[in-house]
């Protein structure tokens, strides 16, 4: 009796500690999380277009839009921003637009006309966006992997559909937020491992990203090309 205890003692040690491999492969850095993460951070290093949404509610007042289109063969992007506040005491709204094109802002101006911009400090050109895309920087739109890898506890989960496309959906926990812990979730492509998801608890906000490396074009309006054509008059 007591060589079998020890038997089926360690028969349960041997599964518990598979149990733990199996879990901690999931939920911390090294295991197949990091391992998905890093094929997301070298396929992103090939993105030459994509479209990007963000939708908010940071409170319950506040409601927020932003929208991406950037194309690096073009060297341009779109963007664009609607943001609400419905608090009675201070209720405001807000809505910019933008394109970039080249070395050229154009901005979208209260009276529908647009201004031309040389760029200046602080203002990110799409060839400064592309070119941090590329080397597998943080760039201000896309998920910031890297520092996901190094931070995060990776949590594998399940498979979803995002605009067409198949993906796994993964849960991330970081220090950070108004709680001491913030609570993301990535979907990355079953193929392709490309973001398609991201959800942000403490933001209450959901971004998708589409139309990866499509060859779209990104148009001025005609009001911003007269805005152009003076520009360059005026230089």
């Amino acid at each position: 009796m007591e060589g079998r205890y020890w038997i089926w003692l360690g028969a349960r040690l041997l599964v518990a500690a598979a149990l733990v491999g199996w879990a901690a492969s999931y939920l911390i850095p090294g295991g197949s999380g990091e391992k998905e993460f890093r094929k997301t951070l070298d396929a992103m290093k090939h993105i030459r277009s994509v479209r990007i949404t963000t939708v908010a509610d940071p409170t319950p007042t506040q409601h927020s839009e932003i929208s991406w289109e950037v194309s690096c063969p073009q060297d341009a992007y779109r963007y664009r921003w609607h943001f609400a506040n419905s608090d009675a005491n201070s209720p405001s709204e807000v809505n910019q637009e933008e394109i970039h094109v080249g070395s050229i802002n154009y901005e979208h101006k209260r009276d529908d006309s647009w201004q031309a911009h040389q760029y200046a400090a602080g203002v990110m050109a799409a060839s400064a966006i592309c070119g941090r895309l590329a080397q597998g920087l943080e760039n201000r739109m896309l998920p910031d992997i890297a520092t996901m890898i190094r931070r995060a506890i990776i949590q594998k989960g399940d498979k979803k559909t995002v605009n067409g496309v198949r993906c796994r959906e993964w849960r991330l926990t970081l220090k950070g937020g108004y709680n001491g812990l913030e609570h993301d979730t990535l979907c990355l492509g079953v193929d392709d491992h490309l973001p398609y998801e991201m959800t942000v608890d403490f933001q209450h906000s959901r971004t998708t990203y589409s139309d990866y490396n499509s060859p779209f074009q990104i148009e001025l309006p005609p009001a911003a090309l007269q805005a152009a054509s003076a520009n360059s008059g005026s230089n």
